[in-house]
């Protein structure tokens, strides 16, 4: 071999070598630029609460923003639609018990493949359901409750912040639970619900504890059982569902963090690395226990095997239910 090509070969050698050396250090380069966190819901619910939260946390570890950015409609589905298609690396999406686990057995034709179209990143907190009336409404209680809506059947109504939301599964869970009838009213998120329950327009409502423990403590609702499967801290004095007659009952919201499915391996697993920390952190935790949220993180692998786990429960309750979109 002449003196020319074994200085071609080294030298071709050397560069292919600096080429590896330099794509760890090009994936460590990420995030390049602010993360975009998808909201699917309206502003003003448990949803927004647990995206803002950790966010804030996410942001600082991550060494880049995160901005939430709020795309309502459709259930959520027209937010997933988009960011499946995402492939910038840098947007992120807040995965719901409806997007989910609910609104693939609901519709006859989504706009996307939850298990597909998706990477879970990190499961990031849950949310009991409260069930709440407006003060007008003379049941204290459950029990009071249930025989309330039995004496006059379809004559009581309720909102939720959409159909298939986790309001209306709450509050469907409960009508086939305690065999009772009473009229969905879908909102087009929770802050116009809110509006109207908090007018007295709605008899009732199941809201994530996040969003209107506020209006309990200030009396404005009255919360008659919670859906977790312990009493609330923040809410001692209220029995949850289970207690009040109907043992084993559990209803959770829940939150987590999807990627598209084209996002690298190695930024899911940052991601979902700065996502604990964030849940783990002294001031995500504050936030989220001052409104009665429990903060969970964990693995891409295990947020998948609870997604496949609520998938199967909730698929029972919507074709018991018949939850149809509308």
């Amino acid at each position: 071999m002449n003196q020319t090509r074994r200085t071609f070969l080294r030298a071709a050698g050397a560069s292919a070598f600096a080429g590896q050396l330099a794509l760890p250090a090009f994936a460590q380069a990420w995030p390049s630029k602010p993360i975009r966190f998808v909201v699917p819901f309206a502003p003003g619910g448990s949803s927004e609460i647990i995206a803002r939260s950790s966010a804030v946390e996410m942001a600082r570890t991550l060494g880049q923003n995160v901005f939430v950015d709020n795309k309502p409609g459709a259930s959520g589905n027209i937010a997933m639609a988009e960011v499946a298609r995402a492939d910038d690396q840098h947007t992120i999406i807040l995965g719901h018990i409806g997007t989910l686990a609910v609104n693939p057995y609901m519709y006859d034709k989504l706009p996307y493949d939850a298990n597909k179209d998706f990477k879970p990143v990190s499961l990031l907190a849950k949310v009991p359901s409260l069930y709440v009336v407006n003060p007008n409404v003379p049941a204290k209680n459950l029990k009071e409750f249930i025989a309330l809506v039995k004496a006059k059947p379809g004559s009581m109504n309720y909102g939720s912040a959409g159909n298939g939301s986790a309001g209306h599964l709450a509050m469907e869970y409960l009508k086939m639970t305690a065999n009772i009838f009473i009229t969905h009213i879908p909102y087009k998120g929770t802050g116009p619900q809110l509006t109207d329950l908090l007018a007295g327009r709605l008899d009732a409502a199941a809201v994530g504890a996040s969003a209107i423990i506020q209006h309990i403590k200030a009396g404005k609702l009255r919360c008659i059982a919670t859906g977790s499967a312990q009493r609330l801290p923040q809410l001692p004095d209220v029995p949850t569902v289970a207690e009040q007659g109907f043992p084993g009952f559990e209803m959770t919201q829940w939150y987590g963090i999807l990627a598209p499915s084209t996002m690298a391996q190695a930024n899911i697993d940052r991601l979902a690395a700065d996502a604990q920390k964030a849940m783990r952190s002294q001031g995500a935790l504050e936030r989220l226990n001052q409104d009665a949220a429990q903060s969970v993180g964990g693995t891409p692998a295990q947020f998948a095997q609870f997604i496949a786990q609520e998938q199967k429960r909730w698929k029972q309750v919507v074709d018991r239910a018949k939850i149809k979109a509308e």
